[in-house]
């Protein structure tokens, strides 16, 4: 439950950045993923369309629908702060960030790699001493 006052804040932000309601397109459609039946039978995944710029946002971090709806207008407000202030967002370089952990190396990567591994295993070979013979 989101609390009146988390409500009302996110309210004025909608004013300060002249969000209207009518300019919102909301549908509540099935949910999806984890949570089995209850998931796959309520309406509680939130679909959200800012009519002027074209941006959709869809929710569905909660089984509550208002609390998806508040979400929902949240990351409106976010998406469009973001592109008014022209940086890229940090959900942006998150995804971008994995993105690039992801990738595989390149040949020429792996075998430098390789080679140094080969470097460091025959120095610390040179460090044992010579062996007993008993």
């Amino acid at each position: 439950m989101i609390s009146a006052e988390k409500q009302a804040s996110l309210e004025a932000r909608m004013a300060r950045m002249g969000i209207l309601e009518a300019d919102l397109v909301e549908k509540f459609i099935l949910g999806s993923g984890a949570g089995g039946q209850k998931i796959n039978k309520t309406h509680s995944c939130v679909y959200l369309k800012h009519e002027p710029t074209g941006i959709e946002i869809k929710n569905q971090s909660s089984r509550s629908r208002e609390t998806n709806r508040y979400h929902a207008r949240k990351e409106l407000c976010d998406e469009l702060d973001e592109r008014r202030l022209g940086k890229a967002s940090k959900r942006q370089q998150e995804i971008e960030k994995i993105r690039r952990q992801k990738r595989r190396r390149s040949r020429r990567s792996k075998q430098r790699s390789i080679a140094d591994k080969r470097l460091l295993s025959k120095k610390k070979q040179l460090r044992k001493g010579p062996g007993r013979d008993d």
